[in-house]
């Protein structure tokens, strides 16, 4: 419904689908772990600190930051869940103006955007690739090359796996088949233990990234896996 806002469906008149409670309302990641997204406590660190969670500091992954603007809770579960199981152009929209309204200004996204490579056989009973429309979407509006990763073979869902199954089941899922420049974003839809995001990551490398930006629209808080 152009000109009300999608959550509380009050008229708004700034072009926005939202209003400003609303908007104010979002279950906003901040203070989140810089390498993961992993929501943290407000007080863990000094604010001028890098966060980084302590499984990021014993084992860092293949990306070298990550922009998840939102947690997986709240007005953000109906809303993607919309857009994921019921193809709902509207959602998908609000998803992206909620992600181009939170990017921070020293946020570095790199020359080149690549969305994770969805499932055939899911792609084909959904009629889309969810996250693919998504990242080409996104790439428009940043003004940045889109790059296509290509899926070496089909992976059984990540529902209900734990984080040790989610790492098996995606490990060398992914392939980039032309060579990258230096600083890239991968992007996906919601991030769960961020096992999906550093296998893609690790094919960007393996295609000449050396800086890459994981970019999801909401994280699950690990505390729920």
């Amino acid at each position: 419904m152009p000109g009300y806002c999608a959550f509380c469906h009050t008229a708004v008149a700034d072009g926005v689908p939202w209003c400003a409670d609303c908007f104010a309302d979002m279950p906003w990641n901040h203070g989140a772990c810089g390498l993961c997204a992993e929501p943290l406590p407000t007080n863990a660190l000094a604010p001028s600190t890098p966060r980084r969670c302590g499984r990021c500091l014993r084992h860092p992954p293949a990306q070298t930051s990550a922009w998840v603007p939102l947690r997986y809770e709240s007005r953000m579960t109906p809303l993607i869940q919309r857009y994921k199981f019921s193809a709902d152009p509207r959602a998908g929209e609000v998803l992206i103006q909620l992600m181009l309204a939170s990017l921070s200004r020293g946020l570095d996204l790199g020359e080149a955007v690549i969305g994770v490579p969805g499932q055939r056989e899911r792609t084909r009973e959904q009629g889309f690739d969810h996250t693919a429309w998504l990242t080409k979407r996104l790439a428009e509006r940043l003004k940045l090359p889109m790059v296509e990763a290509e899926r070496l073979r089909e992976t059984p869902s990540q529902r209900g796996l734990d984080r040790v199954s989610r790492r098996r089941n995606v490990k060398r899922a992914f392939a980039v088949n032309q060579p990258l420049p230096a600083a890239v974003m991968i992007v996906d839809d919601v991030m769960t233990t961020g096992a999906t995001l550093e296998s893609l990551a690790l094919a960007c490398r393996a295609a000449g990234a050396r800086q890459i930006t994981a970019l999801a629209f909401a994280r699950t808080p690990s505390v729920r896996i």
